[in-house]
């Protein structure tokens, strides 16, 4: 099916919001939690999968969902439904610090592939799946970039990216290794495998674990320079480190003295 056609306004700096505005009997999908707010006359209703093939069967709806089981997403999605008579505006948040990337699906080939994490919402109508690597490898000892969602229709789908985005458009033959974390979406003829780091001191002592996402163009990707796995991280390193005596002080240990710190 056609998705449908939405209008949109991405807000904010740091912690974005996206705004989208419904005709009559218009809808979004969305993933559950990312609802901000909503107008009165906006109606919710759960769904097995993302509704983008609605003459699918009762197995055939719960076997599309449970295929998202494998990404750690709900089995159920929300749809959000204009049932007014006039314009009305549907808003869902960021997850974390970080930017909303709005992606018109009809200008990237009708496909994108993208981190298991980021995808916030999109046009009813857009297919929400899996894309699995085809090189067993990458699977085993890929970590996060094994199984990745691809969105899939002619309609506008969000994701989020965390921290600052780089978007880079390579030329055939030109390769780069991402962090597998860092990478947040690539169109669907970009090349991507996993690649083992070469020398053992630069994995264990680097800090930057043992594999790379190997990306080769032609296509597009887009690159976060704040994963959430990141940055969960190191809140909990912070949080065990106990205080400010770990954030590089010059005093150290004698500022929390001071402080009254026992």
């Amino acid at each position: 099916m056609n998705a449908h056609e939405i209008d949109y306004q991405i807000m904010g700096s740091e912690m974005q919001y996206v705004e989208i505005e419904l005709d009559p009997s218009e809808s979004v999908v969305a993933e559950a939690g990312s609802l901000m707010m909503m107008d009165g006359n906006i109606r919710m209703q759960t769904i097995f999968g993302d509704g983008s093939d609605e003459n699918k069967g009762f197995v055939g709806k719960l076997f599309g969902a449970g295929k998202r089981l494998l990404t750690g997403e709900s089995l159920f999605m929300t749809v959000f439904t204009n049932h007014g008579y006039q314009k009305e505006k549907v808003s869902f948040a960021s997850p974390y610090p970080g930017h909303i990337l709005p992606m018109d699906l009809s200008q990237l080939g009708g496909k994108l592939i993208c981190q298991k994490d980021s995808f916030l919402c999109a046009a009813k109508g857009v297919s929400i799946g899996i894309e699995l690597q085809r090189k067993l490898g990458a699977g085993f000892f890929g970590g996060e970039g094994f199984i990745m969602q691809k969105v899939e229709g002619d309609g506008m789908a969000f994701v989020h990216a965390g921290g600052a985005i780089c978007e880079k458009e390579l030329a055939p033959g030109e390769l780069i290794r991402v962090d597998t974390g860092c990478l947040v979406a690539m169109t669907q003829d970009v090349d991507y495998d996993i690649e083992f780091v070469k020398g053992i001191k630069t994995a264990v002592f680097g800090g930057e674990g043992l594999f790379f996402a190997t990306l080769k163009g032609p296509g597009r990707v887009w690159i976060q320079s704040l994963p959430f796995s990141r940055l969960a991280d190191r809140i909990v390193s912070a949080s065990r480190a106990g205080g400010r005596k770990e954030e590089g002080s010059i005093l150290g240990g004698l500022g929390n003295l001071l402080d009254g710190d026992k």
